[in-house]
């Protein structure tokens, strides 16, 4: 199983730890491109416009000054580094030892200045969203999209992929369709219909990571995209659109109307 994840906005910066290693990062391939941008980071990050370029507002100046110390930062794993909803329903430090393995092999999270790290890489604290037009880049999820693919395209394969991913990471690497299923999520109201809240989605499918993991730790690895159903069903109610070879299945998560 893999589960595809995408970054927090937000990230908790390590008070201490060693510098970044490119080459201990997971896919050591991608080094140079990682070692690139994040040189481009740093001296955007610095300019009178960075927080135009980099899309944010006066309230991340402390971030995006950050960036400019990306080499000698301290790092913390990946999975500490991220905040945020989803990362907050996944709660890693609170699963069992052998979910936590799971969750050390599955997880894995795209991200616009590393491509994709694992949850035991250390990284530093970073401001940079995929949707960034970065100069002499583009937009860096079709930056990306050439160089992670030979790399992932061998890590999936023969996986069963449940996609968290929000759009803009979805772009950055398109998953062997006829094996992967994304993560909806669907909130009920009292009337019946359903619309789309952004945090509860993030929530939810923080709350689907950890339950696949949990899972899998105690039931064996995930064979199929309907062995993945059959296991949320469980504990939602769940609907699945059938993957094909062109195009991924989608998994809805249907939640019930908020409690007054």
């Amino acid at each position: 199983m893999l589960i595809l994840l995408p970054p927090s906005e937000s990230k908790t910066a390590p008070v201490s730890g060693d510098p970044v290693s490119l080459d201990t990062l997971s896919f050591p391939e991608l080094t140079k491109d990682r070692d690139h941008l994040a040189t481009t980071l740093a001296r955007v990050s610095g300019q009178k416009n960075a927080l135009s370029v980099l899309g944010v507002g006066e309230s991340l100046a402390t971030d995006v000054a950050r960036n400019r110390d990306l080499p000698t930062a301290p790092t913390a794993p990946a999975l500490s580094v991220y905040t945020g909803v989803l990362y907050d329903a996944l709660d890693a430090d609170s699963l069992s030892a052998a979910a936590h393995e799971v969750a050390d092999r599955s997880l894995m999270v795209i991200s616009a200045l590393w491509g994709a790290v694992r949850p035991s890489d250390h990284i530093p604290a970073y401001r940079l969203s995929m949707g960034t037009d970065l100069p002499r880049h583009g937009k860096l999820n079709t930056w990306w999209k050439p160089r992670l693919s030979p790399v992932l395209d061998r890590v999936a394969t023969d996986q069963v992929i449940v996609d968290c991913r929000s759009a803009a990471y979805a772009a950055a690497w398109k998953a062997p369709a006829a094996e992967t299923i994304a993560v909806r999520v669907e909130q009920l109201n009292e009337a019946g219909k359903r619309s789309v809240v952004s945090h509860n989605a993030k929530y939810t499918r923080g709350l689907v990571a950890r339950f696949l993991c949990e899972y899998e730790a105690e039931h064996g690895a995930f064979e199929t995209v309907h062995a993945v159903r059959d296991a949320l069903s469980k504990r939602w109610r769940v609907e699945l659109t059938e993957p094909t070879a062109r195009k991924a299945g989608t998994l809805t998560v249907v939640l019930d109307p908020p409690t007054v």
